[in-house]
């Protein structure tokens, strides 16, 4: 299709006859209200010009300007109206003299992407059709701009009662890749017209500050125009004035748009810190929204507004309403960080809390005010990492437990297989809550100004803190609901502000024309859940969006975010080849939320950089397997089997098998040939595990080894043991990504996501039993079991249960 409309327009560009008389108007003359060429600046006439142009209509958008080359200023004898949707366009001119008038309609559509787009129009008169010498016309316009520095134009022309034909070429270079300074040039030729004849003229446009333009235009007939234009936001006023071949003034043109929001140098004058980014963090804080029925808040969402809040020369602060909050503690150290960053511009942030535990209330003591609701509690608890141990109940109900572990952290089937902690799991958990205590306290003492001493009195001896009592000890600021945040940001500013959403922001509203071309993507890929084929991460499924992000040539850099506690080992690693083939070719960026350990450290050891938070759990390098079986349930059940096999192992994996669960509960353990078998097959796994960590992080297998035997790390640990590059979240993941695809800091990128969610979620349609309805997450307690008894007694790089249930909402 890109061919065909490029042929076509060169064809219409070159391929004239050399004979009849033209009743095109001539390009230079009909678009005497352009104060450049198509496309050197913003939309041009709005697809009257150029349809392919509407491929950069952003937003409704509404252009009236008019001469006054035939009498005074306002006597509107030639005048002209365009109007645009995105992709859409009608406009009109109408000329009037003492003799007649003429009213010219076209109507246009584009289409494609912002490197190449290609459109087409329908034009015809009303009026003095025969004096005018009209005939209805068809367009073709292509616009090419392969990188944001060059811009170039292909539109043909003919009429549909004749021969005629005109073609027009314009090229624009912009030095410096940005709306600053644009330079162009024009050539039109007609059917009545030798190529030497042919008429051009060349410019120049300058944006020195946001949204005010001076233009400049010299025509081979030795005219030449200047034109002046100054945004409003949503309001632009523009003029020109045209010069004669004597350098003498011939008349002015003068132009009003409305419509679409533009560049203007009032939101950092008098707009200047005038607004507040209000921000409702009710609900919980997902990944990926669906695209119907879904208002979801997500990570990248959140962390794309905070940042266009700071470069938002009209935005003030952020007020947060964090009632109602549901977000891991990872996500809400991530936007936290985020805040501080935006603080860090000088601008203000104010969060509402009301009932916080230790994780919001350290989310939320990053704001320069803390306002609590009167009747709402703080809770201080410190960090607990804890886990219910079965082995008694199993023994009761009669089903049997055989832990197959060989590796002194890894502790997956602890609760199933023993009463308390071995000594290795109570050394491991207890590093890792020391490290998220560690982390809170000085975060939370550094923005409070509290004492070491006064933070560890508060978790250790008070705990809970009514609103009153969180006042007086320096935890807020002031008491307050929500709806009396306004006049809190008020006092805290000196004068009021108005709130806005994220639509509101200026980011998310400024035509695309400051960028030409296609932005370079990074492909951000969620591996989210258990590693499975078919479920959690959908390995089957995700390999292919990771061989489709690297095959993409716009895409320059992959990031994979992981939120995983592992699982089938062949899952990690169709992901971790995936990434490996990628190596070289476009870097590889892992960010590691929550969890990202076991298996979700499997689909990391092979990245370029791997990114953590200080709170996530990551590391675990070991392999551990578990065996259930009968021993006495089925029967108490009331319960039979029988069978007949050939194969002397045939009936390892059969039992009872339960009505409505699709559980197998097998009939015996391992034989002891069978458990030897079993061991040699996860000690074989930890070592290919081990090597290829080794290999990924270019470590020594002894250095890996000694850091692996299944041990948990916390972020923070894994930075110091090599196991982790950077700690931050995804917004540095991203950076890191853009950096090292050769993007400058002043360039911009569009983030593509993988996988891609449905419509809604099927779920919402989902009818309650009993009044309640099904938890909407990923999986439940059943799925995990249904997990671990379809893997029984298989080797499995995989956490406990307890904390595969920390990813249940990370959607």
């Amino acid at each position: 299709m890109r061919f065909f409309f490029t042929a076509a327009a060169l064809t219409l560009l070159i391929a004239f006859p050399a004979f009849g008389q033209s009743t095109i108007p001539p390009y230079h003359v009909y678009y005497d209200f352009l104060l450049a060429s198509p496309g050197a600046f913003r939309f041009g006439l709005n697809g009257y010009d150029n349809p392919a142009l509407l491929e950069y209509v952003n937003a409704p958008d509404v252009l009236f300007t008019w001469s006054d080359a035939t009498g005074s200023w306002n006597d509107f004898k030639r005048w002209g109206l365009f109007a645009a949707v995105p992709n859409l366009g009608f406009g009109l001119i109408h000329q009037k003299d003492a003799r007649a008038s003429i009213t010219d309609y076209r109507i246009s559509a584009a289409f494609g992407n912002k490197s190449f787009s290609g459109g087409l129009s329908y034009g015809w008169s009303t009026g003095d059709r025969t004096f005018f010498r009209r005939t209805d016309l068809v367009s073709v316009g292509t616009l090419v701009r392969p990188n944001r520095y060059i811009s170039t134009e292909f539109i043909g022309t003919v009429a549909t009662e004749n021969d005629a034909k005109e073609g027009v070429f314009v090229a624009a270079v912009r030095p410096v890749g940005t709306e600053l300074l644009t330079l162009f040039a024009d050539f039109a030729l007609q059917n009545n017209q030798p190529l030497r004849n042919g008429n051009w003229s060349a410019g120049i446009v300058v944006e020195p500050l946001p949204g005010i333009r001076l233009f400049g235009r010299y025509f081979d007939s030795k005219a030449f125009t200047l034109g002046f234009q100054f945004s409003f936001g949503h309001v632009g006023l523009g003029t020109q004035s045209r010069y004669d071949r004597n350098q003498g003034h011939a008349y002015n043109t003068y132009s009003i748009r409305v419509g679409g929001y533009d560049r203007n140098i009032l939101r950092s004058t008098l707009l200047a810190r005038s607004r507040y980014l209000e921000l409702n963090l009710s609900g919980p804080i997902k990944y990926q929204r669906y695209r119907l029925f879904d208002k979801s808040n997500t990570v990248a969402d959140l962390l794309t507004a905070i940042d266009a809040a700071k470069s938002d020369p009209a935005v003030a602060g952020i007020a947060i309403n964090s009632s109602g909050i549901s977000a891991d503690r990872e996500k809400l150290w991530e936007l936290r960080e985020k805040l501080k960053e935006f603080k860090a511009t000088g601008k203000h942030v104010v969060i509402f809390i009301d009932r916080p535990d230790i994780d919001v209330y350290h989310f939320a003591s990053v704001a320069d005010k803390i306002v609590m609701d009167p009747e709402g509690t703080v809770m201080l608890q410190g960090f607990v990492a804890g886990r219910t141990f079965l082995k008694g109940a199993l023994e009761k109900l009669g089903i049997g437990f055989d832990e197959l572990r060989f590796f002194k952290y890894k502790s997956a089937y602890e609760g199933f297989s023993r009463d308390k902690m071995s000594d290795a799991d109570r050394e491991q958990r207890q590093a890792l809550i020391d490290d998220f205590l560690r982390l809170v306290r000085a975060d939370i003492t550094e923005a409070r100004k509290l004492s070491a001493e006064k933070f560890g009195q508060l978790v250790n001896n008070q705990v809970f803190f009514l609103p009153g009592e969180a006042l007086a000890q320096g935890l807020v600021d002031t008491l307050g609901r929500w709806d009396a945040v306004k006049d809190i940001v008020k006092k805290l500013e000196g004068k009021s502000k108005s709130f806005i959403s994220q639509k509101g922001l200026e980011t998310f509203n400024l035509p695309p024309d400051n960028y030409w071309g296609e932005k370079p993507r990074i492909a951000v890929i969620y591996a989210l859940g258990v590693c499975a084929m078919d479920e959690g991460i959908t390995a089957r499924k995700l390999v292919k969006d990771v061989e489709a992000a690297v095959n993409d040539k716009r895409v320059k850099a992959i990031v994979l975010r992981v939120d995983s506690p592992g699982g089938d080992p062949v899952a990690s690693d169709y992901i971790a080849e995936a990434l490996k083939k990628a190596k070289g070719k476009k870097p590889v960026i892992i960010s590691q939320g929550l969890v990202a350990a076991s298996g979700g450290y499997w689909l990391s050891m092979y990245a370029d950089t791997i990114v953590a938070a200080p709170n996530t759990l990551t590391g675990s390098i070991g392999v551990i397997g578990g065996r259930v079986y009968n021993k006495g349930f089925k029967e108490k059940l009331g319960m039979s089997t029988d069978f007949v096999k050939t194969g002397e192992h045939a009936d390892l994996g059969f039992g009872a098998t339960f009505p409505f669960l699709n559980i197998v509960l097998p009939d015996r353990d391992f034989t002891p040939e069978e458990r030897g078998r079993a061991e040699f097959a996860i000690k074989d796994l930890y070592k290919e595990f081990v090597e290829k960590v080794s290999v990924g992080r270019m470590m020594k297998y002894d250095e890996v080894d000694s850091i692996a035997q299944g041990r948990i790390w916390s972020g923070y640990y894994g930075k110091k043991i090599g196991l982790v590059d950077e700690l931050g979240g995804l917004g540095l993941a991203l950076r890191i990504a853009m950096d090292k695809a050769g993007i400058k800091k002043s360039e911009e990128a569009n983030v593509v996501e993988y996988p891609r969610l449905g419509l809604f979620n099927p779920q919402m349609f989902m009818p309650k039993f009993l009044g309640i309805k099904a938890p909407v997450t990923k999986y439940n307690i059943m799925d995990l079991v249904e997990f671990w008894l379809k893997h029984n007694g298989q080797p499995l790089p995989i956490l406990p249960l307890d904390d595969i249930g920390l990813t249940l909402t990370n959607e």
